[in-house]
């Protein structure tokens, strides 16, 4: 029964802390999928990096269908729409580039709910909608260092996720659709 206590610990954690804070965090905060459902400091930090230069923008169309010059996006995109589910980590990823290749957090939070409520075995669920303001409102979080889009909301990239797990590995893993 004591095999792998790290594990019973972050389920645990998962199951019970991060369900309630979700759960709570809609029904509390009327504004929950919306930008001014962030904390004042997420809101004024998105604000003032609003117009910051992005290198790419993409539509939701791009979006839903995986077209971003990103593969490993692209995967987690393809990985959601053929199985209704990705790993958690790659649901921050996927929310938080979402938010650097829109025009606007608005957007980027409009997106990002389509498409988990469209795809999502659990869209329209509180989970999602906490998961997808963290990522992209620092919603349960804290402010980071401030950086060009994100403000001081956490950023996560490419790079990052290399060293957290065999990203080669996992877009094999979600091959593209082949044509009927």
């Amino acid at each position: 029964m004591d095999a792998y206590p790290e594990s019973k610990t972050a389920f645990l954690e998962e199951l019970i802390v991060r369900r309630e804070l979700a759960d709570n965090f809609c029904l509390n905060n009327p504004n929950y999928d919306r930008f001014t459902g962030f904390h004042p400091w997420a809101q004024a930090s998105l604000n003032k990096h609003r117009d910051d230069p992005r290198e790419y923008c993409y539509s939701t169309d791009q979006f839903e269908e995986g077209k971003t010059l990103d593969p490993l996006w692209n995967a987690a995109q393809r990985e959601m729409v053929s199985t209704g589910k990705m790993h958690g980590f790659m649901r921050m990823y996927w929310a938080k580039k979402i938010l650097e290749w829109s025009e606007s957090p608005e957007l980027a939070l409009g997106t990002a709910i389509y498409l988990n409520d469209k795809y999502e075995l659990d869209g329209r669920d509180p989970n999602g909608y906490a998961g997808i303001a963290w990522s992209i409102g620092g919603t349960h979080d804290r402010p980071w260092g401030e950086r060009k889009i994100f403000g001081m909301i956490r950023y996560m990239n490419y790079q990052g996720c290399k060293r957290k797990f065999n990203v080669e590995k996992y877009i094999c893993h979600c091959p593209l659709p082949t044509a009927d």
